[in-house]
């Protein structure tokens, strides 16, 4: 299962570019595979990116070669497009309004379809990104003003997005009607921040303001930002839900809500639903620390450190190459055998995808002593792609897909197995039947089309 993007838009700062690399540092878990920066001074643009790490791709010296009081950043893991140099972003384009550049977090589900209509009326695509879709969208555009041509591209493409675009005199931010992507407003003083979560304005000293709603497109160029609305938000919105089970730090708000809290209460729901015969409770860190704290608070089973991780070690969960996935499971977690030897544990985690990564999780801690394994999720089973700015495997690579409870159970190799419930994981969130749920049951909010059309997505409603 790949993981989604990070973006992240500041104007109104003297260091705007050291700001931006900051942000995008704190928001390194949501996407590993390369890192860009665009900056203005309200003239030129500058521009540095490449494939790595945020602390790999920038330096002292880069940093102060984008100049400028704005600029916005982006973080990738490749949801669409390969994995390649030509499709990191932030993506820049000189048109007929000049410049524009774009940092998009999400999944646009009808890019293939207008791509093809564009390439078929003599447009060139240089990357395989469905950024570059919307780009050519808005340099085709007729529209009086650059908002009029960002609200006329905007309601051409369907799916999930979260936007930061950059000209040379301002920023544009945007969310799509449905409100897929987390997107949040902040400010330091006169200088306005939007990031995909409210940790990346804490490590700047920013307050969070509020989230980019639905719909909407805000327009920063000094003052108070301009709200355009260019859409209703859809009557049912369709917040990701895994932005609490995993993707956000425990530290952030998102969609309104303390992720920390949404998370205790999702271990103190499956305490509820399946306590287990056991001695303390560990959780597979980092992701599902929480998790495992609000389980403990509700069985009253003790937390321990069971499993040590090497911080050296990206998230395996977003690694593209399945090998890669297996050489980091082995490095990145060392059991405590201490902790471990001759008791009965339970082990919580957030998801299980393919499965495979548990299982020599498992192995290990069996190998540790362990009396008994109870393991415990934190969602329901995964049994469906996304298509909207996550790009899990595909269905036949989902285990639970194909498996039941117990033949997961089995596979891994633990003594009792239980995820928790799609009721218990709404329960534990405002608004619950605002939240897409289509990777646990196949009802996916918004459609593909054409060749693109997602297989049963009207048979497997939640």
């Amino acid at each position: 299962m790949k993981e989604e993007c990070a973006v992240f838009g500041i104007h109104g700062s003297n260091q705007a570019a050291l700001m931006t690399y900051l942000g995008l540092y704190s928001l390194q878990h949501r996407g590993q595979e390369s890192s860009g920066i665009i900056s203005s001074d309200g003239g030129r643009m500058y521009e540095h990116k490449a494939m790595g790490l945020v602390s790999k791709v920038f330096s002292k010296e880069t940093l102060d070669g984008l100049t400028g009081h704005m600029a916005i950043g982006h973080n990738r893991y490749s949801t669409t497009g390969m994995s390649h140099a030509v499709n990191t972003q932030p993506f820049l384009v000189n048109c007929k309004i000049g410049k524009i550049a774009v940092a998009h977090n999400g999944n646009l589900v009808n890019a293939v379809e207008l791509r093809h209509e564009m390439e078929e009326k003599g447009s060139i695509f240089r990357s395989t990104m469905d950024s570059e879709v919307l780009l050519h969208l808005i340099a085709r555009s007729k529209a009086g003003t650059i908002e009029e041509m960002m609200v006329e591209s905007l309601l051409q493409v369907r799916g999930a997005y979260s936007l930061v675009f950059l000209l040379k005199d301002r920023i544009i931010a945007g969310r799509d009607p449905d409100g897929f992507r987390p997107l949040s407003l902040g400010r330091d003083g006169d200088t306005w921040i939007v990031a995909s979560e409210s940790c990346a304005f804490d490590i700047i000293g920013a307050e969070y303001v509020r989230e980019v709603e639905p719909g909407e497109i805000l327009v920063i160029d000094g003052g108070e930002p301009r709200s355009i609305r260019f859409a209703e938000p859809a009557k049912r919105l369709s917040r990701c839900i895994f932005e609490f089970i995993y993707f956000s730090r425990p530290d952030s708000r998102v969609f309104g809500e303390n992720v920390d809290k949404v998370r205790r209460k999702l271990g103190c729901k499956l305490a509820d639903e399946a306590p287990a015969p056991a001695d303390i409770v560990i959780s597979v860190p980092d992701s599902s620390n929480t998790i495992a704290l609000g389980f403990s608070e509700g069985s009253g089973l003790r937390y321990e450190f069971g499993l040590i991780r090497n911080h050296y070690v990206g998230r395996t969960f977003i690694r593209p190459r399945q090998d890669e996935r297996d050489w980091d499971v082995r490095i990145k977690f060392n059991p405590v055998r201490g902790v471990l030897e001759d008791r009965s544990i339970v082990v919580v985690d957030d998801s299980i995808v393919r499965g495979s990564t548990m299982r020599k999780i498992v192995s290990m801690i069996r190998d540790a002593g362990a009396a008994q394994v109870h393991l415990r999720i934190g969602s329901p089973s995964i049994t469906h792609s996304c298509y909207y700015g996550i790009d899990t495997p595909t269905r036949g690579e989902l285990i639970a897909s194909s498996h039941s409870v117990e033949e997961i159970r089995q596979y891994l190799g633990v003594d009792s197995l239980h995820y928790l419930s799609r009721e218990g994981l709404l329960s534990c969130v405002d608004d619950p039947e605002n939240y897409c749920t289509a990777c646990f049951c196949g009802d996916y909010p918004v459609e593909r089309k054409g060749r693109d059309r997602v297989p049963e997505a009207k048979e497997n409603k939640c």
